[in-house]
């Protein structure tokens, strides 16, 4: 494909992308085009794809184009054109699809995902491996929107992603803080598993670190799989939600690392 036919598909895909974030996808047995008429939920699609021939994606829900050359940990709807730009798209209950193509060859399929949505369900669905040609699967986790937040505390929860990592204990701290005395945000969380949420006080900036399961907190600093201080978001703000996904390295395997969705 030529880059002036990339160039012209882009263009496209982002007009239809802005006018399906702001009604709703996925939506195609709707009374009217892009609007449900029936119950529904909301979804968030992120890729994690190992793959660096086929990790740069378009994503179609129900037919519709939901986005446009996902790179490497990027989700959608948030990463849409303003003011599309909402944490999760609503969408209609019952049995969805959503197809991923090569961003670079839109006949290339590169993995088809079925999407089963609950009524007032928040569902994250995650594209993930395909490392040196491999299959691509999905992990999906519903996402607790609604459980109220104490007053000034901030809601945080782990994705493992990463086989290379293994079992991980998680810590959410300041800057540099000390892991032998630090409490951590989730422990044991295997490969394709999430954590319960865990609320924490509000950190204007923060580090994520994570160990091997079970490490004992004087061999913790020593022990770092994966050590990243996120810019996106800068802060962890009192009353917001958000996840914290560990992931392989963008072609797959070590070292790991560590990227946040706002998930309200």
């Amino acid at each position: 494909m030529s880059l002036s036919s990339i160039s012209k598909a882009a263009r496209w895909s982002l007009s239809a992308i802005a006018l399906c974030a702001t009604a709703a996808c996925g939506t195609k047995d709707a009374a009217a085009p892009l609007q449900p008429s029936g119950p529904t939920g909301r979804i968030r699609f992120v890729n994690v794809i190992t793959d660096t021939t086929r990790g740069r994606v378009n994503a179609i829900l129900e037919g519709v184009p939901f986005g446009v050359n996902m790179t490497y940990t990027t989700s959608t709807p948030a990463t849409l054109a303003t003011p599309s730009t909402a944490n999760y798209a609503a969408i209609l209950t019952g049995s969805r699809s959503l197809v991923l193509k090569r961003t670079a060859d839109t006949n290339v399929v590169v993995a088809t995902i079925p999407v089963t949505i609950g009524d007032g369900e928040d569902r994250t669905v995650y594209a993930v491996g395909g490392t040196a040609g491999g299959t691509v699967t999905s992990f999906s986790t519903t996402d607790d929107n609604t459980t109220a937040i104490p007053a000034g505390q901030t809601s945080v929860r782990v994705v493992n992603l990463s086989p290379a990592a293994g079992a991980v204990d998680v810590f959410v701290t300041a800057p540099n803080a000390d892991l032998a005395t630090a409490t951590p945000v989730a422990t044991n969380v295997a490969p394709s598993a999430a954590s319960v949420y865990a609320n924490i006080a509000p950190l204007s900036t923060y580090q994520i670190r994570a160990v091997p399961a079970g490490t004992a907190a004087a061999n913790r600093a020593a022990n770092v799989l994966v050590s990243v201080t996120p810019t996106v978001p800068a802060s962890l703000s009192a009353g917001t939600g958000h996840t914290i996904i560990i992931a392989d390295k963008a072609a797959g395997g070590a070292p790991s690392t560590a990227f946040v969705l706002t998930d309200r």
